[in-house]
């Protein structure tokens, strides 16, 4: 495999549209069980805020060389204010819509000893004029770009997706999209769409077989005119199904630490090698070597070019 395409990506804008949300993390140590109640007692010793859903796919993009963009939702509170700032500080070019109404989604966990023991989520979805102004400001944004990103939590900001993707295939750019729930018929058209495993399951069933998964992501994939599909399938490896076929990567990490954030940094890597002109398997090559790097960090976090370098 060649190397990394470092000085191409340097040249290339990615737009990142989704589902926006900050992850708090609240470290900590357990040393003893409530009096209340049969808990452990965590008290905490650091805090820490980090750019979750789409806005980690962009934090990801940077990282590995490229301009992003990302354009998303957030609320008039204190956590929509922290992912404005967050985004600014990671060199990300953010187009954040304010819904007055929204509280933006913020996942909380609670660590002691390294070890995840609570995760809080607050999410609602945006309101009608919020994802109008969402949809306008996509339209425009689009064609500026070399590639579009679509990261679906189902947090509502992609609720007009289908408009996203014919736009960016009327001005000729690829879309990558990361999907959620079984209606792929949202998703007609992607470039790519990259489901996990159990995501997989939702939209075509149970498989049995190797050969019954290839005959039944190949349906998928040609039903809704997608140009490739790649299951990422955990400690199995990536597979991808395009019109030529299929191939394989095997997992290659040594340590699974933590896979939070992992599928955020697999997209990233698809993004990056698709601008800078890279074939879907080496575009998987470069994507799985990221997702096996970053599962060995805890929580939401990035690989950097120089770690594939």
């Amino acid at each position: 495999m060649d190397s990394f395409p470092l000085e191409i990506i340097k040249q290339k804008k990615i737009l990142v549209i989704g589902d926006l949300m900050l992850d708090r993390y609240w470290f900590g140590e357990v040393d003893r069980i409530s009096p209340e109640a049969p808990v452990p007692v965590v008290r905490v010793a650091r805090r820490e805020d980090r750019l979750g859903g789409a806005a980690n796919v962009a934090r990801n993009i940077v990282a590995l060389g490229a301009k992003a963009s990302l354009l998303g939702i957030i609320g008039p509170d204190e956590a929509g204010g922290k992912i404005q700032y967050l985004a600014d500080e990671a060199g990300i070019d953010p187009f954040l819509i304010q819904d007055q109404s929204l509280h933006t989604t913020l996942k909380m966990r609670v660590l002691g000893r390294q070890q995840q023991l609570l995760r809080i989520d607050f999410e609602y979805p945006p309101q009608a004029s919020a994802l109008q102004m969402l949809d306008e400001k996509a339209k425009a944004l689009i064609a500026q770009h070399d590639v579009l990103v679509l990261s679906d939590y189902a947090k509502g900001a992609l609720t007009h997706v289908e408009a996203m993707i014919a736009h960016a295939v009327e001005c000729n750019i690829p879309v990558l999209v990361d999907p959620k729930g079984d209606d792929y018929a949202r998703y007609r058209h992607a470039s790519l769409v990259t489901p996990n495993r159990s995501e997989m399951k939702q939209a075509i069933g149970h498989w049995h077989s190797e050969e019954e998964l290839s005959e039944l992501a190949q349906l998928l994939r040609k039903k809704y005119a997608l140009e490739a599909l790649l299951i990422t399938r955990s400690e199995q490896g990536m597979t991808l199904f395009n019109e030529q076929g299929c191939f394989h990567e095997d997992a290659r990490a040594q340590e699974v630490f933590d896979v939070s954030g992992a599928g955020d940094t697999v997209l990233a890597t698809l993004a990056v090698a698709k601008a800078a002109g890279l074939d879907w398997p080496q575009a998987i090559y470069w994507a799985n070597k990221a997702g096996s790097i970053v599962v060995g960090k805890l929580g939401t976090s990035i690989v950097s070019a120089e770690e594939l370098l």
